[in-house]
């Protein structure tokens, strides 16, 4: 028989005034679920149950997980996959200021190659556009007007013709043809597409050009020998080219800064994200004191304020490995490209701020998957080489900061305002979606804060019609 001491308590019926014992579980009673003792195939009811539900967890997020890589990840494959097919979109001048036999064919050698998808697409233009030369042709590149223009020298066949009959050691042959190009506007795309075609299509030209230059010099009877000894140059290669790059990618640390670095710059946006909601949600449960308008400036302003000394050491790390900021803007340099880094979290930030809100941060990482992969997908390569589906570029976050940062490193053109624009209209935007989510996340609260005080005084409401109206005291 069992001795253990029971503790009874008294319940009042009030239709007969009888009380009834309870006992209750002794102490010793060992826990229903063991603790720290369970296998993880253990049989125990609670224990199975907390791992059926593990697994559906796991399971559902998996999936969610695949459909990403299946919806989000190609957006960025695609940016990349047969970046070829849209070479005809990148646009190429011919400038011929010599008029004459060399003008002409490097205008027809050139333009023949033009109509491909995989081929830049070439139109000869009329000199009298750059009355004052080359000097003309670099400011139509620099304000990227057009992405290469060949020029071909004034008198460029005169002088060659004279300096055959001079037998001229002095000639200089790639002087004849001059390719325009600024290589920071786009580094990838020179390096990979635009260098290539130009280095295939000049040689071609310049190799046909030095066949017919030789045969014509043999057939007008001049001596051959005299002149391979006095200007070799004159036989061997009497026409020649040069690129001429306006703004070299001489910086390589640069990557780190208008690529790669971006990518860093969301992570820590997100890092603030994720920790201002656990702040004001799970740990301290601020969010349910404040008012809505409180609330919301808090939910606005905080982020902000956190992200200014956050994108003000983001900026130092790159002055720390001598990424110049001085080169356009001086000193100033710096002080810009903080504000864009500080800018661009605004927009990143603000963007997740807004997520979170209705995503938790249960879901919020599949926004920030899409969110990563829609602004690097447009950074990459120009627009022009990308898919008509990513025209949207201009208007990401990423890509503006990467405009701001040839600005300022590389001297390319100035659309600063533009740049900093976008990103005061996505804070703007986020802004708006913060305010509406924040309403109604509030509005479901409040209502789930009084149901329970609704169904008290409906409960109370009850009773008090079910009393008797002269009740004994």
């Amino acid at each position: 028989m069992n001795t253990s001491t029971t503790v009874s308590s008294i319940v009042m019926d009030p239709s007969n005034n009888i009380t009834s014992s309870t006992p209750a579980i002794p102490p010793s009673t060992p826990l229903a679920v063991p603790w720290f003792t369970e296998s993880f195939w253990s049989r125990d009811p609670t224990t199975a149950a907390a791992r059926k539900m593990y697994g559906t967890i796991l399971l559902v997020f998996t999936a969610l997980v695949i459909i990403c890589i299946l919806s989000a990840l190609p957006v960025y494959w695609g940016a990349l996959w047969q970046t070829t097919s849209h070479v005809h979109n990148l646009k190429g001048w011919v400038v011929d200021f010599d008029g004459s036999t060399i003008g002409k064919s490097v205008s027809q050698g050139v333009m023949s190659t033009s109509g491909s998808p995989s081929m830049m697409t070439w139109e000869v233009v009329p000199a009298t556009l750059f009355p004052d030369g080359l000097v003309d042709v670099e400011s139509w590149i620099l304000e990227e007007k057009i992405w290469v223009i060949i020029a071909i020298s004034e008198n460029a066949t005169a002088g060659l013709q004279a300096a055959v009959l001079a037998a001229n050691a002095s000639y200089v042959s790639n002087a004849t043809i001059t390719a325009v190009v600024a290589e920071a506007r786009s580094e990838n795309a020179y390096k990979n597409i635009i260098r290539p075609i130009i280095t295939g299509i000049l040689d071609g030209v310049t190799a046909s050009l030095n066949a017919h230059v030789v045969q014509t010099t043999a057939e007008s009877g001049q001596n051959l020998t005299i002149l391979a000894k006095s200007a070799p140059t004159l036989l061997t290669q009497p026409v020649s080219y040069t690129i001429s790059n306006l703004r070299p990618f001489d910086v390589p640390v640069a990557a780190a800064v208008d690529f790669v670095g971006l990518i860093y710059l969301l992570i820590l946006a997100f890092i603030i994200t994720m920790v201002n909601y656990a702040a004001r949600v799970e740990m301290t449960h601020l969010q349910d004191r404040l008012s809505f308008v409180s609330l919301l400036a808090m939910r606005i302003l905080v982020p902000l304020t956190l992200y200014f000394p956050i994108s003000l050491f983001y900026a130092l790390l790159s002055q720390a490995f001598q990424v110049p900021f001085d080169r356009k803007f001086g000193h100033s340099g710096f002080l810009i490209y903080w504000m864009m880094s500080w800018f661009a979290m605004g927009a990143l930030g603000l963007a997740l701020e807004s997520a979170v809100t209705l995503l938790t941060t249960k879901f919020v990482g599949f926004f920030l998957l899409l969110w990563v992969v829609a602004n690097v997908s447009v950074c990459f390569f120009p627009p022009e080489l990308l898919p008509g589906v990513f025209r949207y570029a201009p208007a990401m976050p990423f890509y503006n900061v990467q405009q701001a940062v040839r600005t300022i490193v590389f001297d390319t053109k100035n659309q600063l305002g533009l740049n900093f624009g976008v990103q005061l209209a996505w804070m703007g935007v986020s802004i708006c979606t913060i305010t509406v989510f924040q309403y109604f996340k509030r509005y479901r609260a409040i209502r789930e804060h009084e149901r329970p005080r609704d169904t008290e005084k409906r409960g109370g409401m009850r009773e008090l019609i079910a009393a008797p109206l002269f009740a004994d005291s």
